[in-house]
């Protein structure tokens, strides 16, 4: 009884992953922000595990490439040109932002800013001393202060 039972189970337990059909790329892509980047980030880590919980959290740019190389070395396929790729993507979405110890090029990058905008956060940031709050990062000249907000959770001051 208890083996029929057993193997009803499992039988009912395969049935059900056959019919629940995983999400497309479409879908998959959908939650990404668009870029370059995204669809090599889909591609590469979503052999192992869903590409959602490879950006579970943020994290620093030397612990992302870390993370990287570990995928790389447990077998994740990718091209170089994919690896960069998804770095960039990753330190352009995912990474965290060290307001007041990045330099110009990194904020650039991160802040999607243009580069005399970071350099201006920069020299305000040498100028006047470390930023306290959001609201000193969006009073700098040339930043936008939705593409701050849509970093939040990002900036570490």
């Amino acid at each position: 009884m208890v083996l029929r039972l057993l193997y009803l189970s499992s039988f009912v337990l395969m049935t059900v992953a056959a019919v629940q059909s995983p999400a497309s790329q479409s879908e998959t892509s959908s939650i990404f922000p668009p870029g370059p980047g995204r669809d090599a980030l889909i591609r590469v880590c979503s052999d192992c595990h869903g590409a959602e919980s490879a950006v579970a959290q943020f994290k620093t740019h030397d612990e992302w490439t870390k993370t990287l190389d570990e995928m790389a070395n447990n077998g994740a396929q990718g091209t170089d040109d994919q690896w960069n790729q998804i770095a960039a993507y990753l330190d352009k979405h995912y990474t965290l932002i060290f307001v007041n110890k990045a330099t110009a090029d990194n904020l650039a990058t991160t802040l999607d800013v243009a580069p005399e905008v970071a350099e201006a956060i920069v020299r305000r940031r040498t100028d006047k001393g470390p930023f306290k709050t959001i609201d000193d990062l969006k009073a700098v000249p040339g930043v936008v202060s939705a593409a701050i907000d849509a970093r939040k959770d990002r900036l570490i001051f």
